[in-house]
């Protein structure tokens, strides 16, 4: 008895200490994202029904009032989501409130401590009259793996030159320069919260300044040119689709059970009587959006518009942890991702609009290596699209990509070899069992040397995460050797990322070995590993190049899966019907 009263008495004392805490006020934190620092500043408040509401300003950005979601407090632990960064934190506050340790997770996890009190933020600038380098510049950043457009928007005001820089192939906007020092002809700013810098010389007609871009001990030199027409800062792309489209289009929400997580999608049915076959598509690695969005495309919105054309209902959505949708995208497996596929397949099944026996999957890349692996488990998939999915063990295909990429920018042969070294002796570190810690000091020693300092923490970060690691590991072979519905697998010919002429062929053996009857594997001319007509494959052509994908393609896929369904695409008028044509 003795005890339980004891034991009643501590709970007690617990739970009226979690009850006392009081959070409210303002809370600063330094958040090291391995590419540089960004000071956070937490505003909490208490709602007249004892809740709690909070905003986020990232001071090294520009960014003020972005209103967290949701702020929650039990039992000491802090947990924010914030939807507009799609970033969540969860942290322990200390017994006296001065200190919250925790997480912040926004595609990667990183530690992030707060402490009570703001900082000592400069009030916002005021417009002053304009200096002569005012206004829009573009300069395009010719990096090892591609080339990037960078707009810099520069203003004068009361407390000098301010500016915001823009990565138009990334769709990085607004970022915040975080000072502008001009001297004469020489201009130079910086941006902490990327860890860049920029040293430059102004043009004696003002229509230019030329100089060298720093980052993570990295330089490249870039200049810049005046924006006359804002019509220039604009890629062209084509074969994105205008509305008014001849298909209905809707935003969706549907349930993993399993993960207990929502994902928000698209899904775009075909005009007419119904049913229809249907398609989910998967994405490649990265946190991706529904549209697969990447180097200035949208990949996935064009393939959804041109196969709701031709009659075939598409549901793609944003992967977990990105965009709309909840989860932790930085701590997913591969397994994870084919499980909110499952779910996918799952929703389509509700829907009225589709054949329940044609649901089929696309995945783009690692889409390409997830999908059969829902398609073995999962009797409700029909058929399944490779595009350039691998076929063989991720070391392999990340040698190989490794050893082309570096060959396609002009990467002598000897430093490519030292290169491929390093990377064997990463993947046998990644490979033991040890502990994470351990892992990271091996890393470390193997990266020095050979990886810039001030991108070695980083790198880590990448190499040491649960899904990399289960990536290098990964054989689709015997996935692959099981899947009995049929099979189209595709790669460009000019694919670096992941070779065809090492993938598809080990593709083919396992689908015989199998017994599969009915697949094809098809390497299509002249396309990238986006299946855009290329002329090397490179990365750097990727942004480049106005198609987002080859029409051939698309209608390979389209008739394909027309075929197993046996369905007929329906007739389009033709001012509509040129969508996803270059």
């Amino acid at each position: 008895m003795k005890k339980f009263f004891l034991t009643s008495a501590l709970v007690l004392f617990a739970s009226l200490l979690s009850f006392a805490q009081d959070i409210t006020g303002d809370w600063n934190g330094t958040l090291n994202t391995g590419a540089g620092e960004l000071r956070l500043i937490l505003h909490v408040s208490k709602n007249s029904d004892g809740t709690l509401q909070s905003m986020l300003d990232s001071v090294d950005q520009g960014a003020n009032g972005i209103p967290v979601t949701s702020t929650t407090l039990k039992d000491s632990i802090l947990n924010l989501k914030v939807d507009a960064v799609n970033g969540t934190y969860e942290g322990k506050v200390s017994a006296d409130t001065k200190e919250i340790v925790g997480t912040w997770t926004q595609g990667a996890g990183m530690s992030l401590t707060f402490h009570r009190g703001g900082i000592a933020v400069k009030p916002a600038p005021k417009a002053a009259k304009a200096s002569d380098i005012d206004g829009d510049w573009l300069g395009t950043l010719d990096t090892d793996m591609g080339k990037l457009r960078l707009a810099l928007h520069i203003t004068n005001t009361d407390q000098g030159l301010t500016a915001t820089m823009d990565s138009l192939d990334q769709g990085a906007n607004g970022m915040r320069v975080t000072s502008v020092t001009r001297n004469g002809a020489s201009l130079k700013f910086d941006m902490q919260a990327i860890n860049g810098a920029y040293d430059g010389t102004i043009g004696a007609d003002l229509a230019s300044f030329s100089g060298t871009w720093t980052q993570l001990g990295k330089s490249w030199p870039l200049e810049f040119k005046r924006v006359k027409d804002a019509a220039e800062l604009e890629r062209k792309r084509p074969q994105n689709p205008v509305r008014p489209y001849p298909y209905k289009e809707m935003d969706v929400i549907y349930k993993n059970p399993k993960a207990n997580i929502d994902l928000a999608a698209t899904l775009t049915v075909p005009e007419g009587k119904g049913p229809f076959p249907a398609v989910l598509l998967m994405a490649g690695s990265g946190p991706h959006d529904r549209d697969e969005t990447l180097m200035g495309h949208k990949p996935f919105l064009v393939l959804a518009d041109y196969l709701t054309r031709k009659g075939i209902v598409v549901l793609r959505a944003d992967k977990r942890g990105v965009g709309r949708s909840t989860g932790n995208y930085s701590q997913a497996l591969m397994a994870d991702f084919a499980s909110d596929a499952d779910a996918g397949v799952a929703y389509l099944k509700t829907r009225p609009e589709v054949d329940p026996k044609q649901i089929g999957l696309i995945g783009h890349s690692e889409g390409g290596l997830e999908a059969p692996m829902v398609a073995v488990h999962n009797s409700d998939v029909a058929f399944v699209v490779m595009m350039a999915g691998p076929g063989v063990r991720g070391d392999q295909i990340l040698t190989a990509q490794q050893k082309l990429i570096a060959a396609s920018v002009g990467k002598p042969p000897a430093e490519i070899e030292k290169d491929a070294v390093t990377q064997r002796q990463i993947f046998a570190i990644l490979a033991k069992d040890e502990d994470e810690s351990a892992r990271e000091k091996e890393l470390r020693a193997a990266l020095a040397g050979s990886v810039p300092e001030a991108q070695i923490g980083m790198q880590i970060k990448v190499l040491n995460s649960p899904w990399f690691r289960d990536f290098v590991k990964y054989d689709p072979a015997p996935t692959l050797s099981k899947l009995a519905c049929p099979v189209l697998a595709i790669n460009g010919e000019k694919d670096l990322q992941v070779p065809p002429d090492q993938n598809l062929p080990a593709i083919r053996k396992a689908l015989e070995s199998a017994g599969n009857k009915n697949f094809e594997v098809v390497e299509m001319p002249g396309l990238n590993h986006l299946f855009q007509e290329a002329k090397t494959g490179a990365i750097t052509e990727y942004s480049e190049i106005e198609e987002t994908m080859s029409p051939v393609v698309m209608e390979k896929i389209s008739s394909w899966i027309l075929t197993q369904s046996g369905s007929k695409a329906p007739k389009v008028p033709a001012k509509l019907a040129k969508a996803g044509s270059t």
